[in-house]
Protein backbone atom coordinates (compact mmCIF):
# COMPACT_ATOMS: atom_id res chain seq x y z
CA UNK A 1 0.00 0.00 0.00
CA UNK A 2 2.68 2.51 0.97
CA UNK A 3 4.69 1.73 -2.19
CA UNK A 4 1.75 2.90 -4.30
CA UNK A 5 1.30 5.90 -2.03
CA UNK A 6 4.97 6.77 -2.47
CA UNK A 7 4.47 6.94 -6.24
CA UNK A 8 1.34 9.04 -5.88
CA UNK A 9 3.11 11.48 -3.58
CA UNK A 10 6.04 11.76 -6.00
CA UNK A 11 3.58 13.00 -8.61
CA UNK A 12 2.45 15.62 -6.08
CA UNK A 13 5.80 16.98 -4.95
CA UNK A 14 8.12 16.59 -7.94
CA UNK A 15 6.55 19.39 -10.05
CA UNK A 16 6.61 21.79 -7.09
CA UNK A 17 10.26 21.07 -6.35
CA UNK A 18 11.22 21.31 -10.04
CA UNK A 19 10.08 24.92 -10.36
CA UNK A 20 13.52 25.84 -9.01
CA UNK A 21 15.11 24.79 -12.30
CA UNK A 22 12.69 26.63 -14.61
CA UNK A 23 11.31 29.62 -12.72
CA UNK A 24 12.09 33.04 -14.23
CA UNK A 25 12.80 34.26 -10.70
CA UNK A 26 15.40 31.51 -10.27
CA UNK A 27 17.15 32.47 -13.50
CA UNK A 28 17.14 36.11 -12.39
CA UNK A 29 18.72 35.18 -9.06
CA UNK A 30 21.28 33.00 -10.84
CA UNK A 31 22.18 35.87 -13.16
CA UNK A 32 22.68 38.17 -10.17
CA UNK A 33 25.18 35.67 -8.80
CA UNK A 34 27.00 35.74 -12.13
CA UNK A 35 25.89 32.49 -13.76
CA UNK A 36 25.37 32.23 -17.49
CA UNK A 37 21.63 31.71 -17.94
CA UNK A 38 21.79 31.11 -21.68
CA UNK A 39 21.53 27.45 -20.66
CA UNK A 40 19.76 26.13 -17.59
CA UNK A 41 22.63 23.82 -16.64
CA UNK A 42 25.04 26.17 -14.82
CA UNK A 43 22.35 27.23 -12.38
CA UNK A 44 20.92 23.68 -12.20
CA UNK A 45 24.24 22.27 -11.05
CA UNK A 46 24.71 25.14 -8.60
CA UNK A 47 21.18 24.98 -7.12
CA UNK A 48 21.17 21.21 -6.68
CA UNK A 49 24.78 20.68 -5.64
CA UNK A 50 25.31 23.52 -3.15
CA UNK A 51 23.97 21.41 -0.26
CA UNK A 52 27.03 19.17 -0.69
CA UNK A 53 29.43 22.09 -0.27
CA UNK A 54 32.06 22.82 -2.92
CA UNK A 55 31.73 19.31 -4.33
CA UNK A 56 34.02 18.12 -7.08
CA UNK A 57 33.03 16.44 -10.36
CA UNK A 58 33.38 12.85 -9.12
CA UNK A 59 31.03 13.40 -6.19
CA UNK A 60 28.48 15.21 -8.35
CA UNK A 61 28.60 12.52 -11.07
CA UNK A 62 28.13 9.87 -8.39
CA UNK A 63 25.15 11.52 -6.75
CA UNK A 64 23.48 12.54 -10.04
CA UNK A 65 24.36 9.22 -11.73
CA UNK A 66 22.64 9.64 -15.11
CA UNK A 67 24.63 12.71 -16.17
CA UNK A 68 27.72 12.18 -18.28
CA UNK A 69 30.86 12.71 -16.16
CA UNK A 70 32.19 14.80 -19.04
CA UNK A 71 29.21 17.13 -18.84
CA UNK A 72 29.51 17.32 -15.06
CA UNK A 73 33.17 18.29 -15.42
CA UNK A 74 32.16 21.09 -17.80
CA UNK A 75 30.31 22.73 -14.90
CA UNK A 76 31.97 21.45 -11.73
CA UNK A 77 34.01 22.88 -10.03
CA UNK A 78 33.64 25.98 -12.25
CA UNK A 79 30.31 26.85 -10.59
CA UNK A 80 32.14 27.52 -7.31
CA UNK A 81 34.34 30.14 -8.95
CA UNK A 82 31.15 32.14 -9.60
CA UNK A 83 29.56 31.85 -6.15
CA UNK A 84 30.17 29.92 -2.95
CA UNK A 85 27.77 27.15 -1.91
CA UNK A 86 26.50 29.40 0.90
CA UNK A 87 25.73 32.21 -1.51
CA UNK A 88 23.96 29.77 -3.82
CA UNK A 89 21.79 28.42 -1.01
CA UNK A 90 20.79 31.93 0.05
CA UNK A 91 19.89 32.81 -3.55
CA UNK A 92 18.01 29.51 -3.88
CA UNK A 93 15.69 30.49 -1.05
CA UNK A 94 15.21 33.96 -2.50
CA UNK A 95 14.31 32.42 -5.84
CA UNK A 96 11.81 30.05 -4.30
CA UNK A 97 10.32 32.77 -2.12
CA UNK A 98 9.56 34.84 -5.21
CA UNK A 99 8.41 31.82 -7.22
CA UNK A 100 6.09 30.40 -4.58
CA UNK A 101 4.55 33.75 -3.65
CA UNK A 102 3.66 34.27 -7.30
CA UNK A 103 2.24 30.77 -7.63
CA UNK A 104 0.27 30.75 -4.39
CA UNK A 105 -1.41 34.11 -4.79
CA UNK A 106 -4.45 34.11 -2.50
CA UNK A 107 -3.81 30.47 -1.53
CA UNK A 108 -0.96 31.45 0.74
CA UNK A 109 -1.85 29.52 3.91
CA UNK A 110 0.42 26.50 3.63
CA UNK A 111 1.35 26.15 7.28
CA UNK A 112 -0.48 22.84 7.77
CA UNK A 113 0.93 21.44 4.54
CA UNK A 114 4.42 22.43 5.63
CA UNK A 115 3.98 20.72 9.00
CA UNK A 116 2.88 17.48 7.32
CA UNK A 117 5.70 17.59 4.79
CA UNK A 118 8.29 18.25 7.50
CA UNK A 119 6.97 15.33 9.53
CA UNK A 120 7.45 13.04 6.52
CA UNK A 121 10.88 14.50 5.68
CA UNK A 122 12.22 14.23 9.20
CA UNK A 123 11.27 10.53 9.34
CA UNK A 124 13.57 9.47 6.51
CA UNK A 125 16.44 7.05 7.00
CA UNK A 126 19.48 8.87 5.61
CA UNK A 127 21.81 5.89 5.05
CA UNK A 128 22.90 5.84 1.39
CA UNK A 129 20.82 8.98 0.75
CA UNK A 130 23.45 11.73 0.31
CA UNK A 131 21.33 14.40 -1.38
CA UNK A 132 18.37 13.81 0.90
CA UNK A 133 20.59 13.90 3.99
CA UNK A 134 22.36 17.07 2.87
CA UNK A 135 19.07 18.90 2.29
CA UNK A 136 17.67 17.62 5.59
CA UNK A 137 20.69 19.02 7.40
CA UNK A 138 19.79 22.57 6.36
CA UNK A 139 17.88 24.65 8.91
CA UNK A 140 14.16 24.93 8.23
CA UNK A 141 13.22 28.36 6.85
CA UNK A 142 10.97 30.59 8.94
CA UNK A 143 8.36 31.08 6.21
CA UNK A 144 5.91 28.16 5.82
CA UNK A 145 5.96 28.20 2.01
CA UNK A 146 9.74 27.87 1.99
CA UNK A 147 9.60 25.17 4.66
CA UNK A 148 7.14 23.27 2.48
CA UNK A 149 9.39 23.52 -0.57
CA UNK A 150 12.47 22.46 1.38
CA UNK A 151 10.63 19.44 2.82
CA UNK A 152 9.50 18.50 -0.68
CA UNK A 153 13.12 18.78 -1.80
CA UNK A 154 14.25 16.39 0.93
CA UNK A 155 11.53 13.92 -0.05
CA UNK A 156 12.21 14.05 -3.80
CA UNK A 157 15.96 13.63 -3.27
CA UNK A 158 15.22 10.75 -0.88
CA UNK A 159 13.30 9.06 -3.67
CA UNK A 160 16.00 9.91 -6.19
CA UNK A 161 18.78 8.49 -4.04
CA UNK A 162 16.79 5.27 -3.71
CA UNK A 163 16.19 5.18 -7.47
CA UNK A 164 19.94 5.05 -8.04
CA UNK A 165 20.11 2.03 -5.76
CA UNK A 166 17.37 0.38 -7.83
CA UNK A 167 19.21 1.09 -11.08
CA UNK A 168 22.42 -0.41 -9.75
CA UNK A 169 20.55 -3.46 -8.44
CA UNK A 170 19.23 -3.93 -12.00
CA UNK A 171 22.77 -3.81 -13.39
CA UNK A 172 22.20 -0.56 -15.32
CA UNK A 173 25.12 1.82 -15.54
CA UNK A 174 24.64 5.57 -15.89
CA UNK A 175 24.09 5.73 -19.65
CA UNK A 176 22.28 2.38 -19.83
CA UNK A 177 19.79 3.71 -17.30
CA UNK A 178 18.73 6.41 -19.76
CA UNK A 179 18.76 4.18 -22.84
CA UNK A 180 16.54 1.64 -21.09
CA UNK A 181 14.25 4.39 -19.82
CA UNK A 182 13.84 5.78 -23.32
CA UNK A 183 13.16 2.27 -24.59
CA UNK A 184 9.91 2.03 -22.59
CA UNK A 185 8.63 5.36 -23.90
CA UNK A 186 9.36 7.48 -20.86
CA UNK A 187 10.43 10.31 -23.17
CA UNK A 188 11.75 10.72 -26.72
CA UNK A 189 15.44 9.87 -27.08
CA UNK A 190 16.23 13.48 -27.99
CA UNK A 191 15.03 14.66 -24.59
CA UNK A 192 17.92 12.84 -22.93
CA UNK A 193 20.55 14.80 -24.86
CA UNK A 194 20.74 17.28 -21.99
CA UNK A 195 22.41 14.62 -19.85
CA UNK A 196 25.56 15.03 -21.94
CA UNK A 197 26.19 11.56 -23.38
CA UNK A 198 27.74 11.46 -26.84
CA UNK A 199 26.09 9.57 -29.69
CA UNK A 200 28.92 7.04 -29.48
CA UNK A 201 28.35 6.48 -25.75
CA UNK A 202 24.60 6.14 -26.32
CA UNK A 203 25.17 3.62 -29.13
CA UNK A 204 27.56 1.61 -26.97
CA UNK A 205 25.02 1.47 -24.15
CA UNK A 206 22.37 0.43 -26.69
CA UNK A 207 24.65 -2.40 -27.84
CA UNK A 208 25.25 -3.59 -24.29
CA UNK A 209 21.53 -3.65 -23.51
CA UNK A 210 20.75 -5.41 -26.79
CA UNK A 211 23.36 -8.01 -25.87
CA UNK A 212 21.43 -8.65 -22.66
CA UNK A 213 18.19 -9.04 -24.61
CA UNK A 214 16.68 -5.91 -23.06
CA UNK A 215 16.13 -3.78 -26.19
CA UNK A 216 15.70 -4.53 -29.88
CA UNK A 217 17.49 -3.08 -32.90
CA UNK A 218 15.15 -0.06 -32.97
CA UNK A 219 15.86 0.74 -29.33
CA UNK A 220 12.49 -0.47 -28.05
CA UNK A 221 12.27 -2.52 -24.89
CA UNK A 222 11.80 -6.25 -25.22
CA UNK A 223 9.51 -8.05 -22.76
CA UNK A 224 12.62 -8.70 -20.65
CA UNK A 225 13.54 -5.03 -20.84
CA UNK A 226 10.08 -3.93 -19.73
CA UNK A 227 10.19 -6.42 -16.89
CA UNK A 228 13.54 -5.02 -15.74
CA UNK A 229 12.25 -1.45 -15.80
CA UNK A 230 9.21 -2.58 -13.85
CA UNK A 231 11.59 -4.08 -11.29
CA UNK A 232 13.43 -0.75 -11.07
CA UNK A 233 10.21 1.20 -10.53
CA UNK A 234 8.88 -1.22 -7.93
CA UNK A 235 12.10 -1.12 -5.92
CA UNK A 236 12.20 2.67 -6.21
CA UNK A 237 8.70 2.86 -4.77
CA UNK A 238 9.56 0.41 -1.99
CA UNK A 239 12.64 2.41 -1.02
CA UNK A 240 10.62 5.66 -1.11
CA UNK A 241 7.76 4.36 1.05
CA UNK A 242 9.27 5.02 4.49
CA UNK A 243 8.32 8.69 4.99
CA UNK A 244 4.77 8.07 3.76
CA UNK A 245 4.36 5.13 6.07
CA UNK A 246 5.53 7.39 8.89
CA UNK A 247 3.08 10.13 7.90
CA UNK A 248 0.24 7.65 7.41
CA UNK A 249 -2.36 7.38 4.70
CA UNK A 250 -4.63 9.99 6.27
CA UNK A 251 -1.77 12.47 6.63
CA UNK A 252 -0.70 11.92 3.03
CA UNK A 253 -4.26 12.39 1.77
CA UNK A 254 -4.51 15.62 3.73
CA UNK A 255 -1.24 16.82 2.23
CA UNK A 256 -2.52 16.05 -1.27
CA UNK A 257 -5.64 18.11 -0.56
CA UNK A 258 -3.62 21.04 0.78
CA UNK A 259 -1.10 20.80 -2.07
CA UNK A 260 -3.73 20.91 -4.82
CA UNK A 261 -3.86 24.71 -5.30
CA UNK A 262 -0.07 24.96 -5.50
CA UNK A 263 0.27 21.99 -7.85
CA UNK A 264 -2.46 23.39 -10.07
CA UNK A 265 -0.75 26.77 -10.15
CA UNK A 266 2.53 25.14 -11.18
CA UNK A 267 0.91 23.48 -14.18
CA UNK A 268 -1.11 26.57 -15.08
CA UNK A 269 2.07 28.67 -15.06
CA UNK A 270 3.47 26.52 -17.90
CA UNK A 271 6.98 27.09 -16.59
CA UNK A 272 7.76 23.37 -16.62
CA UNK A 273 8.52 21.68 -19.95
CA UNK A 274 5.64 19.69 -21.41
CA UNK A 275 7.88 16.66 -21.98
CA UNK A 276 10.44 15.71 -19.33
CA UNK A 277 12.77 12.80 -18.70
CA UNK A 278 10.99 11.86 -15.46
CA UNK A 279 8.48 9.50 -17.04
CA UNK A 280 5.63 10.68 -14.81
CA UNK A 281 2.40 9.34 -16.19
CA UNK A 282 4.13 7.14 -18.77
CA UNK A 283 6.13 4.50 -16.93
CA UNK A 284 3.85 1.78 -15.62
CA UNK A 285 4.69 -0.46 -12.70
CA UNK A 286 3.49 -3.98 -13.40
CA UNK A 287 3.16 -6.87 -11.00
Amino acid sequence: MFEQLARQMWHQIEPVHATLYFSPAAFEEAAKLGYDIGSRWPSYFAWRTAVLGAAGPRLVAATYYSFSPTMVADHVPAIWAVATPGQVLEARLRAMDRTLRALLGDHNDVREAAELAVRAAESIQVAHRPLAAANLELPWPHEPHLTLWQAYTVLREHRGDGHLTALQAAGLDSCEALVSFASVGAAPVGNFAGRGWSSEEWAAAHERLAGRGLIDAEGLATPAGRALRGQVERLTDELAAGPWQALGEAGAERLVHLNRPLLGAVFESEMLPTTTTLGIGKVQVTA
